[in-house]
């Protein structure tokens, strides 16, 4: 059974003849006739008594007649879906932002897109970027923007940014010079992302130094949020260390001071999708509309 035949069979039926349903189809009428005579001899079963004025539904016509018009319906819903998509009139775009995303000028992504696509559904996670790469893996969002390093297993990796990471502090004396691995181990560290601690991207980078190095970092405070770290550096409490493209946002509090590290480290900001899959047109406009952006904010 095919989706010709039962658009013919839906066709005849609704017509009364062949010759109708053919004119309707723009297709010949001895096509028509032969489509529904292949249908009957598959099934063993006549659908129309022949003879009369007009096609005439049988028994077996009848029961067939509502499913046809079922799976037509949905068949040209399917087929409406996927052209929706692609016109980027329909669809859903999964995205995984970077949690400090805000500060990358990343705040009107969402707003641009939808302005652009308003039928297409949105569906963007702002996680550390521990998750973000996760959910990728496992198919949980299409792509999404990461700070270097994560597990990159299945993953195809497009670094687009390279951001310096400062040190920050209340205290004059601790940013008169570039700091070392051993000024951080004596400092009070005020460090945010408290929930993926040491497995945070940027924090990683330093742990991995200082294990070389046999120093030992550890947090006097952790909180969740970059704007709760940078308030409590501003209050005296300690010092943190964030990128500079937060310090050059024009958010971070006037009592702070930075500098850099002795050893300067970066982060190197990412896009990442699964190696084994092409995003759909919505993902891949979204995606590309945060690369701009990324390398708009970086030339300011």
């Amino acid at each position: 059974m095919t989706l010709n035949q039962l658009r013919v069979f839906l066709a005849a039926a609704r017509l009364g003849s062949f010759t109708a349903a053919a004119e309707s189809l723009e297709m010949a009428q001895p096509s028509v006739s032969e489509l529904v005579k292949r249908l009957e001899e598959t099934y063993g079963t006549r659908l129309f008594v022949r003879g009369g004025r007009r096609l005439i539904l049988t028994s077996a016509g009848r029961e067939l007649l509502p499913l046809a018009e079922q799976t037509v319906a949905s068949a040209a819903a399917a087929d409406r879906a996927l052209r929706a998509v692609n016109a980027l009139t329909g669809g859903v775009a999964s995205f995984g932002l970077l949690r400090n995303a805000n500060y990358y000028s990343l705040s009107n992504l969402l707003t641009q897109f939808h302005a652009a696509h308003p039928s297409v559904r949105l569906r963007v996670l702002g996680v550390n970027s521990v998750e973000v790469a996760h959910m990728v893996q496992v198919g949980e969002l299409e792509a999404g923007l990461v700070v270097l390093p994560v597990d990159t297993t299945e993953l195809k990796v497009l670094p687009l940014r390279r951001d310096e990471v400062l040190y920050a502090s209340a205290n004059p004396d601790h940013v008169k010079s570039p700091v070392t691995l051993t000024d951080l181990a004596a400092r009070n560290l005020i460090l945010y992302d408290a929930h993926y601690g040491w497995r945070d991207p940027t924090r990683r980078q330093l742990a991995d130094r200082a294990q070389i190095e046999g120093i030992t970092l550890e947090a006097r405070i952790e909180v969740e949020q970059t704007s709760s770290a940078l308030n409590l550096v501003a209050a005296g409490a300690g010092d943190t260390f964030v990128s500079k493209t937060i310090v050059d946002s024009g958010t971070c509090p006037p009592e702070i001071f930075y500098t850099s590290f002795a050893d300067p480290f970066f982060e190197t900001v990412a896009l990442v999708q699964r190696e084994d899959t092409v995003l759909s047109p919505a993902t891949a406009e979204l995606a590309r509309l945060a690369q701009l952006m990324l390398s708009d904010s970086a030339n300011l």
